[in-house]
């Protein structure tokens, strides 16, 4: 999408953002993103949408892996796809933003959360869908946002949707960097498990890794 079109719907504006603040910029940033804040990660809608069912297919296989339940999952479904639906409170001028965002712009964005929750709680019908797109940015040790909520105070749709979340950003060519070798992402999950992971889901995705290797893929 060029920078700077208008974006009429929340599909549109759907964009992957990597924040300084979580704990997957210790790669650092540029190595995860490739660049300096939202505008980095605009991508075309038919792109968006092939991806995202990568990531709803995967995180839907992880998730029966962890044993969660049949009726579960459509809500998992729901959740995955909208995961960052709450982007579209997040003003034009810091999506569209060239060049690194302030501290307050990031504050703004990592209220994108808080924006899903009341966007999602409005239309009643997809409130059961809303761990995913609240949760998906919260963190085992209790450092992730927007509540701090830690361990399994998370929900458990969430801590799968945070591997796989992860996992495909790695895994995915970006604008200043290639995608990364299932080794190297493999050993990313593996490290963070207890701080940004839950263990049990990391042993679940790494046995899917060990089984499948650069077959595994979310894009």
């Amino acid at each position: 999408m060029p920078r700077g079109r208008p974006m009429d719907s929340p599909h549109r504006r759907h964009r992957e953002v990597v924040d300084p603040q979580r704990d997957d910029a210790n790669l650092s940033e540029p190595e995860l993103a490739g660049k300096d804040g939202p505008s980095a990660f605009s991508m075309e809608d038919d792109e968006i949408w092939l991806h995202n069912h990568g990531v709803v297919a995967l995180t839907l296989r992880l998730a029966r892996a962890v044993g969660m339940k049949e009726d579960e999952l459509i809500h998992v479904r729901r959740g995955a796809f909208l995961h960052d639906i709450g982007m579209v409170g997040v003003p034009d001028e810091i999506i569209f933003k060239p060049g690194q965002l302030t501290e307050k712009e990031w504050e703004i964005v990592r209220r994108h959360p808080v924006f899903a929750r009341d966007l999602l709680t409005s239309t009643g019908a997809l409130v059961p869908a809303l761990e995913i797109p609240y949760c998906h940015h919260e963190k085992w040790d209790g450092t992730g946002y927007p509540r701090a909520l830690k361990g399994e105070q998370i929900p458990l749709s969430a801590r799968v949707f945070a591997v796989v979340d992860v996992w495909c950003a790695l895994r995915t060519d970006r604008p200043h960097r290639a995608a990364w070798s299932v080794e190297e992402a493999r050993e990313y999950i593996y490290h963070h498990a207890g701080t940004h992971f839950d263990p049990r889901i990391v042993e679940a995705f790494l046995a899917m890794v060990a089984q499948e290797g650069s077959s595994l893929s979310g894009s």
